[in-house]
């Protein structure tokens, strides 16, 4: 039987050696005297469990699994001048925080109408 160890193990090494950047959008790209290197989040999950049972059917097991997540947030520009980094996340997360303020607003105006 495969220990949990072991199964962990193998889980990890198969999500890190997936889970990046250069995987999923490949080298940096140089261009017109600009070098882009693309930037992501990565995050990881997995788990895995094991028992053993001296049951009638000897009762052994093992398993896990495990997932990994790659976002594009954003692009590190340099040229001989300078260096600077060039977030795709701004727009978005703008977009969500306005949208939670209207929610919040529109819950307290609404509670007021109420009371009234």
């Amino acid at each position: 039987m495969v220990s949990v160890s072991d199964t962990l193990s193998n889980i990890t090494d198969r999500l890190q050696a997936s889970g990046t950047t250069k995987t999923v959008y490949g080298e940096p790209v140089v261009a017109e005297g600009k070098t882009l290197i693309p930037v992501a989040r990565v995050r990881y999950g997995f788990g895995a469990g094991g028992g053993s049972n001296d049951g009638e059917s000897g009762g052994e097991g093992s398993g896990g699994g495990g997932g990994v997540e790659v976002t594009p947030i954003g692009i590190i520009e340099i040229t001989e001048l300078e260096t600077r980094y060039i977030s795709l996340e701004s727009p978005r997360v703008f977009i969500k925080y306005a949208l939670i303020a209207m929610g919040i607003i529109a819950f307290v105006l609404g509670i007021r109408q109420l009371r009234r």
